[in-house]
């Protein structure tokens, strides 16, 4: 993967942690450069963006506390979205990590091109979230 497309991979991973760029925006700048989509994954404590082509890079995220509950807490995920969506003053992306792993989510993949965003446990139980219109 070229330069350019990592450093924004590596912009918007930072934007997401430091709360300088919106879920949204996000999104459209990832688009802007190529991407169609990126996974979480919360054991291994990294993301990876993919291209159409089938490159793609991965890069350490900044540990969140705690570790990937056993069971998987879809209702409570949903909660977490939903948190999120509404941004409110104590939202936070570091406290969003913290409270998922907490639910059981071993991570998520974002697809740009069924915009959709799938949250999954250990146990390969899912909770299927679409983009707002």
């Amino acid at each position: 993967m070229d330069a350019e497309r990592i450093s924004v991979a590596e912009t918007c991973l930072h934007a997401a942690h430091d709360g300088s760029l919106s879920f949204p925006e996000i999104v459209g700048t990832l688009i802007a450069a190529g991407f169609e989509g990126y996974a979480v994954d919360y054991r291994r404590n990294s993301q990876t963006f993919y291209l159409p082509d089938g490159d793609s890079v991965t890069i350490d995220m900044r540990l969140a506390a705690g570790n990937v509950a056993a069971a998987f807490d879809a209702t409570e995920i949903e909660r977490l979205v939903r948190w999120a969506q509404a941004n409110p003053a104590d939202y936070s992306y570091v406290a969003f990590c913290e409270k998922a792993k907490a639910a059981g989510c071993a991570g998520y993949l974002v697809s740009f091109l069924g915009r959709r965003v799938v949250y999954f446990g250990r146990t390969a139980e899912t909770h299927v979230e679409h983009f707002p219109k």
